[in-house]
């Protein structure tokens, strides 16, 4: 059983054009390749039949608001009309448009409130905003208001369009420090700042760091970064890991089968796998 933290059905509702990410598409055209070469005549039918197959206990699907930057939008209730529609395994984060202020805020309680979505969903540099920006503060104090977990996007990113430098996790321990309440997931894992975001993760016990977006074999990996996630990982912060695929990004078996091949005790492993997501997720 494993909670996959990150995947994206493949739906129009979630497929709109995104050309500011056209460089993702460079950088993860190995494993995406994998995703299409897998394809299946009814490609969301065979998406749903792999998670049940895996005995996923739940998958998180985020909704994205890029109006004001880059005109795309991945509505809030499209996610939540795809968890009603296929049960209880998936769970839906909204996303909202923080530059729209007060409109935002309404718009994600809103989703909470009415369209059951279970959290907020920050890719701070598709809003052009770091992640302690003025503009998203109000949306943190509303998670902390409504009891929603926050996943914010932490590390570099691959858009030439935008600054890599709104992942840098210093701006995180600021959020943290002016709402410890505020229970956040940090994915992305950080790099190139990996060590930085373990000093955040380390300094508050609300912070969570999801390996999302990255082959788990690059954690025992010399040299590629990464390895500071394993060694604090199954130590220190052995019960705030968690695993996601970012399916299509990468096949979730071969994720998993990457994430099972780490050197890790069984114990430690099932709470990266689920336990320490369910934690987050207040289930």
């Amino acid at each position: 059983m494993f909670v996959d933290f990150s995947s994206r059905p493949p739906s129009l509702q979630f497929d709109g054009p995104a050309s500011h990410l056209t460089n993702y598409r460079r950088v993860y055209q190995g494993t995406e390749r994998q995703v299409a070469d897998a394809g299946c005549a009814d490609p969301l039918a065979g998406y749903l039949a792999t998670y049940e197959r895996l005995n996923a206990r739940h998958v998180v699907l985020k909704a994205r608001d890029l109006t004001s930057t880059f005109g795309v939008k991945i509505a809030n209730e499209d996610v939540a009309a795809f968890c009603r529609t296929n049960g209880e395994r998936y769970i839906g984060f909204a996303g909202v448009d923080p530059h729209k202020g007060e409109a935002a805020v309404a718009e994600f309680e809103y989703a909470v409130r009415d369209l059951g979505l279970r959290g907020l969903n920050v890719q701070g540099f598709e809003h052009r905003l770091p992640i302690d920006d003025p503009l998203l503060f109000p949306l943190y104090r509303k998670c902390v208001e409504l009891g929603m977990p926050v996943n914010i996007h932490c590390g570099t990113n691959f858009s030439t369009q935008t600054s890599m430098m709104y992942g840098h996790p210093a701006a995180l321990d600021r959020v943290m420090m002016a709402l410890p309440e505020l229970r956040v997931c940090a994915s992305p894992p950080g790099w190139p700042w990996v060590q930085e975001l373990l000093a955040v993760a380390w300094r508050h016990p609300n912070l969570w760091i999801g390996t999302v977006a990255v082959r788990p074999r690059l954690l025992a990996t010399a040299h590629s970064g990464y390895e500071p996630l394993l060694q604090y990982g199954r130590t220190v912060l052995k019960k705030r890991m968690i695993f996601g695929s970012a399916f299509p990004m990468m096949p979730v078996e071969q994720a998993l089968s990457e994430f099972d091949a780490l050197p890790l005790k069984d114990a430690v492993r099932e709470d990266w796998r689920c336990n320490n997501a369910l934690e987050f997720l207040g289930l």
